[in-house]
């Protein structure tokens, strides 16, 4: 009987916009402070997209170049993409077949998914349902998010969490024990006016009143999405840990979504994990949305060692949350 396929991370590639919007320059745009954003978020800056005629898919083909060529392999050989967004540049068509048409993969295939936050995990959970099933042999995983699209740069509670950026990886079926070994994702919406871009959707079209209201802008109620991100973060960790296994001993590295220092933190206190071995990069670039995790692995990535276990986890809007247990394969 012939054994499992199984998924493995083959390459890793991101892109990030050069204009370095710092918490000093936002002090000049609302009321705040260097300080007060450190210490309630760790983020100190982020990158923002200015030009005009770029978006998620522009940075979605520069990360899926990059990966291809730290792959040495051409755009032709990929079977399929999947984008994971809600900045997409339209509501169709979707950014995954702008994005292939860009890089010339023109054998692939391809989608967008929307899950906020945690839209690469559950990307990254569809991207290795179908190397497993054999259906295809390279798929491209790709979290791009042009989050300044979106905010509100009066609004002092959100202008000063999101940056843009893109990053993903190259899955292929694995040849030993390492790759993709669980996936743990769960969804609710219950709770999820806290945090929501109430109009641009069918059930609020875009109008005069949407605009002038600003409702096509993020909006959150902070403390109630932070205490169910704590939550909801810190919990799916340890379930995938208790589901596989696993110790804090065994775990080389969490990749957390960096949505803030202070989440953060109380997951890798959950899973009495050392600080030593949490990947952190949300003071350069803040909250990046579906980039996130794939930025540090991209970050660490000559840190990486195979067989290294890794644990991702995510909280985002929805809401939707989630862990990823992986044997690092490059």
């Amino acid at each position: 009987m012939s054994s499992k396929i199984k998924a493995k991370i083959s390459a890793v590639g991101h892109y990030l916009p050069d204009y370095v919007l710092t918490n000093k320059e936002l002090e000049s745009l609302v009321e705040t402070n260097d300080e007060w954003i450190r210490t309630r978020t760790g983020i100190s800056e982020r990158r923002i997209l200015k030009d005009p005629e770029k978006a998620s898919a522009f940075m979605a083909a520069e990360a899926a170049k990059e990966i291809l060529e730290q792959r040495g392999i051409e755009a032709e050989e990929i079977d399929a993409i999947i984008v994971a967004t809600i900045t997409p540049d339209y509501m169709f068509p979707a950014t995954a077949c702008l994005t292939q048409t860009m890089i010339g993969a023109t054998n692939a295939f391809g989608y967008d998914l929307s899950a906020a936050c945690s839209g690469f995990l559950f990307a990254l959970s569809s991207g290795s349902a179908l190397i497993e099933s054999g259906q295809c042999k390279k798929v491209l995983v790709i979290g791009s998010d042009k989050m300044s699209a979106i905010t509100d740069f009066t609004d002092r509670t959100t202008c000063i969490l999101f940056g843009d950026g893109a990053a993903g990886v190259l899955l292929e079926p694995s040849d030993d024990e390492n790759g993709i070994i669980d996936h743990i994702l769960h969804s609710s919406a219950v709770g999820a006016e806290s945090l929501m871009q109430e109009a641009g959707g069918s059930r609020n079209p875009a109008t005069r009143d949407t605009v002038e209201n600003k409702k096509h802008y993020i909006r959150q109620e902070g403390r109630s999405v932070f205490k169910k991100a704590t939550e909801g973060m810190a919990d799916v960790s340890v379930e995938i840990m208790k589901k596989n296994n696993l110790t804090a001993e065994d775990i080389q590295w969490l990749v957390p979504h960096q949505a803030n220092l202070r989440i953060i933190d109380a997951t890798a206190r959950r899973m009495e994990l050392n600080p030593e071995k949490v990947m952190i990069n949300i003071g350069k670039y803040g909250n990046t949305t579906a980039a996130t995790i794939p930025l540090c692995l991209y970050d660490w990535k000559d840190r990486l060692n195979k067989g290294d276990n890794i644990i991702l986890a995510a909280f985002g809007g929805g809401y939707t949350w989630g862990a990823t247990y992986l044997k690092w394969a490059i």
